[in-house]
């Protein structure tokens, strides 16, 4: 990628070019050697995050980057650093890298930190040292143990390499030789970056979150826990958006802890669904709500709202551990490839049932089942060598291993009834947890009500709370204390022969243990009732067909602010208060357990107030005119929505929603007054003046024709715009017609269009707010549209500020341009395979702006 420019950028800038070398270099990187290195980049809006947990200190800075990579991460230090109030005299960066695709870009990045720093003020020195992080620190270590040598970096941040380590390689045995027992490359870094810490140094890390839990990750646990205290913890809740990039499947957290030996205070809990995503909720809790002091394993509760909280005290009332129930839980005896000459088909005389995950239907195990996908061979033979992976008929109780990605519950259980699979013995695949009485079966309703048990939202909540992967370990359901077993039989005698609904489920299982709130105020928040009357709400926007981007959690509150329902009331009790964006989400965090940031203000104002109003859900300003973006501006339930909304879970509900849907007017039922009072106006090239709607990108689009156009198409001719609000007195079909172009009227065109006769070029101009660039995908969709274009066609993407674009750099196709706002005199062009003119392409003529 080439970027036009005449000076070297400053702090504010940095960063996007930082970006870019990170994804230029991704595509000099051998996929494959990646993957086995364990190479994920830190994209730059991850790496700001971390930079932002650092603790604002003049005292000169020592921060050593380990897998530094391009180098992202020390200039989001360096970035966050120069914009503190009072800066630090000295930033000093060891960075370790040993990748030499990377270090050219390293070492590019570095030197614009120096510059970039020298712009503010600030010292800025670094060392590269390319070698390998592990062996390099292992040795520093027995030299300091050796000569005594002082402690020399008060920072670390590290975006570590995520690989499993051999128990007879030698890299274990050089973390051996130093007490560091790790399996993993990621608690290797982190093990040894602690002890290069000085005392109260600091430490940012972006991990996966497994490590929070079970015996895997317990010796680290216990290490990092004795010598450093955390302080943050972002948790990204999606397992796709942190790396999507590199197609990453895994929760990651980012920690930032500081070394001290005495776990105290607050610590600062807050997630996101991405980097990307602005619904990011926080919470303050005591340390030892993170981890309980007591606990011999270690474990780290990551909860990040009330509403999680809830979920926890309720199971914290549960004081019964697993052994005391005179229960065992074991992992399935037969890995199918390892007795392949055990195995039978289920019709075949002589046989025992095979149990798989594909067996489980409504609570119950059904053999051989009906499943459109199931096992070949799911029996074993009745045969001596069989027996040791048989166990005697009778009930078990039986969890997936791994949770399918169709399963809206981390937990699955099922209950295997000699009732139904009639047979001897039996044998558990090894991708299931079974539970038993010393090897044999359970009591008929004690089966029952543990699986109901293990079935409910309030375990399922629970169980994610320390357990960042799908993998539901044995190991982990031996820590979760459980009812008791007159508590689990009387829960049993409310199963028939079908599992109850989920919802349903939960009310039987909570009444049960008696956790049902009689009390009144947030301390009694019911979380079984919350997250069901969320999933309600997710369910209408839904059936009022709201674009995916408004189907989430945060509109769903929204919705219920406005109609002022609470967990427990029905629909029916709607009502129409009139409510401002702040008092919608003190609404939130009151009934909901759902504390947002304060800057989500906007977010919920724009992503979400204005598709209601678009839908016509909501009213603006019933009470009286303000001008926009008024902080007083006031919202209220349109009528006719809260007609229909009070019908849900009724009989005349589907009626009730077919009537709306057919008099809402395509989405768009802003009245004529409300769309007048934001029509925004722009002045064509032509000196031609034209409105366009309000909201969406059309501010952004008015700064493309007054910035853009003059500066980049001076003369030339506007033949569309994507939403005027008053149309465009040119026949652009005709137009472009005339340039060999035919586009049905309602194909997909850019947001705007310009002929830029001069040179005869065709303009494809994309404004991005909250949708994406010119991708691949688009890119290719434009050149088929304008592939019979006679003018060349330039593609560009317009961003409000250079920030906005770092966002989206990883996706924006090359061969085309972006343009900034913020920077409206110039360009970055992605370059294909040359810089300058004319790419041909299939016949289709492409050019670039610069």
């Amino acid at each position: 990628m080439q970027v036009s420019k005449d000076h070297s950028p400053s702090p504010e800038t940095l960063l996007g070019w930082v970006d870019s070398f990170r994804i230029d270099a991704c595509r000099h990187l051998d996929t494959v050697h990646r993957s086995k290195m364990g190479q994920f980049l830190t994209p730059v809006r991850i790496a700001r995050l971390m930079a932002s947990m650092f603790k604002e200190r003049a005292t000169p800075l020592s921060l050593i980057d380990a897998g530094a990579g391009v180098g992202s991460l020390s200039a989001a230090y360096m970035v966050q650093a120069c914009g503190w109030k009072n800066k630090p005299s000295e930033v000093t960066v060891t960075a370790y890298e040993i990748e030499p695709v990377l270090i050219e870009y390293l070492q590019r990045t570095l030197d614009e930190c120096k510059d970039a720093c020298g712009q503010s003020g600030v010292k800025f020195e670094y060392e590269i040292i390319r070698r390998d992080f592990i062996a390099a620190s292992v040795a520093l270590l027995k030299d300091r143990a050796l000569l005594g040598m002082p402690r020399k970096f008060n920072s670390a941040i590290v975006n570590p390499p995520y690989q499993k380590i051999k128990s007879s390689s030698d890299t274990r045995k050089l973390l051996r030789s130093v007490g560091i027992e790790a399996s993993n490359l990621y608690t290797a870094f982190l093990s040894l970056l602690v002890r290069m810490l000085e005392p109260d140094g600091e430490l940012v890390a972006i991990v996966p979150r497994s490590f929070c839990n079970g015996p895997y990750f317990r010796s680290f646990r216990l290490s990092f826990l004795k010598l450093m205290t955390i302080r943050r913890v972002h948790l990204f809740e999606s397992r796709e958006q942190a790396f999507q990039e590199d197609n990453v499947l895994q929760e990651n957290v980012i920690l930032y802890a500081v070394k001290a030996t005495s776990p105290s205070g607050k610590v600062l809990v807050s997630s996101s669904a991405g980097p990307d995503d602005e619904d990011v909720t926080i919470r303050e809790i005591a340390h030892e709500e993170l981890v309980h002091p007591d606990d011999p394993d270690g474990f780290i509760h990551i909860i990040p709202d009330e509403l999680g909280n809830q979920f926890k005290r309720k199971m914290d009332e549960l004081k019964i551990p697993l052994e005391k129930l005179g229960m065992k839980i074991s992992t399935g005896r037969v890995v199918d490839f390892r007795a392949k000459e055990l195995l039978r088909k289920a019709h075949e005389k002589r046989v025992f049932p095979l149990i798989y995950p594909a067996h489980f239907s409504n609570g119950y195990i059904l053999w051989p089942g009906k499943a459109r996908v199931k096992p070949k061979f799911n029996a074993l033979a009745a045969v001596p060598e069989a027996d040791d992976v048989l166990v005697p008929a009778g009930f078990y109780v039986l969890v997936r291993r791994f949770s399918a990605k169709e399963e809206r519950r981390r937990v699955v259980a099922a209950v295997y009834s000699p009732d139904l699979v009639r047979a001897k013995r039996v044998g558990f695949e090894n991708h299931l947890n079974y539970y038993h009485r010393n090897g044999g079966g359970l009591p008929r309703d004690l089966a029952k009500g543990l699986a109901a048990f293990l079935n409910s939202t309030l375990l399922d909540q629970y169980f994610r709370q320390f357990s960042g992967h799908t993998q539901v370990n044995a190991t982990d359901l031996r820590s979760i204390k459980y009812p008791s077993t007159d508590i689990l039989r009387s829960l049993g005698t409310k199963i028939g022969d079908a599992f109850p609904s989920q919802d349903e489920l939960d009310r039987i299982v909570m009444e049960e243990l008696n956790l049902m709130s009689t009390n009144s105020g947030r301390e009694s928040l019911d979380p079984i009732k919350a997250k069901q009357k969320i999933k309600e709400a997710l369910e209408i926007l839904q059936a009022l067909s709201l674009p995916r981007a408004q189907r989430n959690d945060r509109s769903a509150l929204t919705l219920l602010a406005l109609l002022d329902l609470k967990p427990n009331d029905p629909w029916s009790k709607a009502s129409a208060p009139l409510r401002g964006i702040t008092e919608m989400m003190d609404y939130f965090r009151d009934h909901y357990g759902k504390t947002y940031a304060p800057n989500t203000r906007e977010t919920v104002r724009r992503q979400t107030i204005h598709q209601f109003l678009q839908e016509g859900l909501v009213q603006i300003n019933p009470d009286a005119p303000k001008a926009i973006n008024s902080p007083k501006t006031t919202y209220r339930i349109d009528v006719t929505a809260l007609d229909l909304l009070r019908t849900y879970g009724t009989a005349n509900w589907a009626t009730s929603l077919k009537s709306f849907l057919e008099t809402a007017q395509n989405l768009q039922r802003l009245s004529v007054k409300e769309r007048q009072m934001t029509l925004i106006p722009v002045t064509l090239l032509d000196g031609r003046r034209v409105r366009l709607s309000g909201g969406g990108q059309n501010a952004l689009i008015k700064k493309v024709l007054e910035g853009f156009c003059p500066r980049f198409t001076p003369g030339g001719t506007i033949v569309s715009i994507g939403d005027a609000g008053e149309k465009l007195k040119i026949d652009w079909p005709t137009y472009l017609k005339e340039l060999g172009v035919s586009i049905d009227k309602h194909g997909k065109m850019p947001d705007v269009v310009v002929h830029f006769k001069e040179k005869n070029w065709l303009v494809l101009i994309e404004a991005v707010t909250s949708h994406g660039p010119i991708d691949i995908k688009r890119h290719n969709e434009l050149k088929e549209l304008f592939g019979t274009s006679s003018a060349g066609l330039v593609f560009v993407t317009a961003f409000e500020t250079r920030k906005d674009m770092s966002k989206f750099l990883s996706q924006i196709a090359w061969e085309t341009d972006v343009w900034t706002a913020d920077s409206p005199t110039h360009l970055v062009h992605f370059n294909g395979e040359r810089f300058l003119g004319p790419y041909e392409d299939s016949g289709i003529k492409t050019r670039s702006l610069t």
